[in-house]
C-alpha cells in the first residue's frame, strides 16, 4: 500500500505530461493542414507554421540532428499555409536524409526579413549535393536517392508552391558540408496570385 500511494503520484505526473504532449501533437497536427482553410489566402505566423512543421516530423529527425532555431523577427504573411508547410516539411525531410547514418548531424532554421519580403533557410551539416545535380533537384521525378526512398517530387512540389507565392527557392551546397535551402516570399500577395 505504502508503494501504490509513493507509485500513484508519480504515474498522474507522468499520465497528465503524456495527454499535454498528445493534445500539442493534434493541436500541430491541426495548424500543420489547416483542413478547414487548406485554399484560403490568409496571414500566417511562419515560425508558427515551422514550429508545428518540426513537430509533425519530429520522428524522423530526433534520432540523427539536433535542431538549431535561429528565428529573426518576421511580419506576418499573406500565404496559404498549409501550402507552406508542406514545403518546410518536404526540406526538413530532405535536411534529415542528407545527414550521414551513424553520425549525429545538426539542422539550422533561420527566418528573417528584408523590407517587403521574408526569407526562411533549412541548413543542413549533411552529404551536400554534387554540383551536376544541382541544376536538376527541382526537375519532376528527379532523386538521388535509393529506389522505394523517395519519388523526386517533393522539391518540383516546393518549388511550384512557391513560384504561386510569388516567391523563390535558392540553394547552396557543398560535398561532404552539407545544403542551405532558402525560400524567399513576398509579404503579401500580387493579386495574379490568389488565384
Amino acid at each position: 500500500l505504502d508503494y501504490l500511494r509513493q507509485d500513484i503520484v508519480l504515474l498522474m505526473a507522468e499520465t497528465k505530461d503524456g495527454i499535454d504532449r498528445v493534445r500539442k501533437i493534434v493541436q500541430d497536427l491541426k495548424d500543420f493542414s489547416r483542413v478547414d482553410h487548406a485554399l484560403e489566402w490568409q496571414w500566417a505566423d511562419l515560425h508558427r507554421c515551422l514550429d508545428s512543421t518540426l513537430n509533425v516530423v519530429n520522428n524522423e529527425i530526433k534520432y540523427k540532428a539536433d535542431v538549431v532555431k535561429e528565428y529573426g523577427d518576421l511580419a506576418e504573411v499573406e500565404c496559404l499555409p498549409s501550402q507552406l508547410n508542406q514545403v518546410f516539411l518536404n526540406l526538413l525531410v530532405n535536411a534529415a536524409h542528407a545527414l550521414d547514418a551513424g553520425t549525429r548531424g545538426t539542422i539550422t532554421l533561420r527566418t528573417g526579413q528584408d523590407g517587403e519580403q521574408v526569407w526562411i533557410e533549412v541548413a543542413d551539416t549533411g552529404c551536400g549535393i554534387d554540383p551536376e545535380n544541382l541544376q536538376r533537384i527541382f526537375d519532376p521525378f528527379f532523386t538521388t536517392k535509393p529506389p522505394g526512398q523517395g519519388t523526386g517530387l517533393g522539391l518540383s512540389l516546393s518549388y511550384g508552391i512557391v513560384k504561386k507565392h510569388g516567391g523563390r527557392i535558392d540553394v547552396s551546397s557543398e560535398l561532404a558540408r552539407g545544403t542551405t535551402f532558402r525560400v524567399v516570399l513576398p509579404l503579401r500577395q500580387a493579386a495574379g496570385n490568389r488565384v
